[in-house]
């Protein structure tokens, strides 16, 4: 009979947040799968509990999958968490879901603490639909890309950010979005010295360019006000003025001006509908 892979949700910040579901999780498993055992070995000390421990992060998730799926042929409980949060949702843990539905387990969850949903709600954004993008590519022209394709989103988004590439990213989010896009920063949340900033993308480069960041960032960022049919109408003008032997960034002045949406964003519609043609 195959075992359980139990996704537990452990604390984002402040060990109050645990749930009595996740201790007896811990308490129970046969063997627990975590992102760093050191750290790991506090949470469960801070419980009182003793548990074989086991690594699973991003370099050697592959190989711990088939690790861990032996164990739930053998019909043990397995927890898998990670560092904070929940495992799988910009965490390692994907492939050991996998890995269980592979294996004919029971795969399930002891939801808890989320940084996502906390940032959401105190951001005072809209939050009936929001997208989750987790962290932005290293890499700046991939990053570029990726925020030029989310600039015209119309809903709430939300990021994670490692302090040190935060101000470069501020920085892009800016340049794609805009520099009067409202954003909130929450940083350190549940934890001692939490902070909800909040302001324009303009205002928070110039924040934490003076200030620089300490702990993860979660950012909200306001989704777009420009409606997509007058971008795609902007971008159709674009097209039509080229045919017409206009050229390209005064075609794109032009119907930027005339539908009421930012150069930017016109630009880089127009760009993508020229590289499928």
């Amino acid at each position: 009979m195959s075992g359980t892979l139990v996704l537990c949700a452990t604390p984002i910040g402040n060990l109050g947040d645990a749930s009595p579901r996740l201790r007896e999780a811990l308490a129970g498993a046969d063997v627990v799968y975590c992102e760093d055992t050191r750290r790991s070995q506090k949470l469960l000390g801070a419980f009182g509990i003793s548990a074989s421990l086991r690594s699973y992060f991003v370099a050697n998730e592959d190989a711990r999958a088939v690790e861990l799926a032996e164990h739930l042929r053998n019909g043990e409980t397995v927890v898998l968490i990670s560092d904070a949060g929940m495992p799988g949702v910009a965490d390692p843990g994907l492939t050991a879901v996998r890995a269980a539905v592979e294996a004919g387990a029971t795969v399930t969850v002891v939801p808890g603490p989320s940084a996502v949903t906390a940032a959401v709600a105190v951001s005072g954004l809209p939050s009936e639909r929001f997208v989750f993008e987790g962290f932005l590519p290293r890499k700046q022209a991939e990053r570029r890309q990726q925020l030029s394709e989310l600039a015209g989103e119309p809903r709430t988004m939300v990021f994670f950010m490692s302090p040190k590439r935060a101000v470069a990213e501020l920085t892009d989010l800016l340049e794609a979005c805009g520099r009067d896009r409202s954003v909130v920063v929450a940083r350190e949340i549940t934890k001692l010295h939490e902070e909800i900033w909040r302001g324009t993308l303009a205002e928070a480069v110039a924040h934490f360019e003076e200030q620089a960041a300490r702990g993860e960032l979660t950012v909200v960022v306001a989704g777009s006000p420009d409606e997509p049919g007058s971008l795609e109408a902007a971008v159709d003008s674009v097209l039509g003025a080229m045919a017409d032997g206009e050229l390209f960034s005064a075609a794109v002045k032009r119907a930027a001006d005339t539908h009421g949406v930012r150069r930017r964003l016109v630009y880089e519609a127009a760009r993508r509908r020229l590289e499928d043609v």
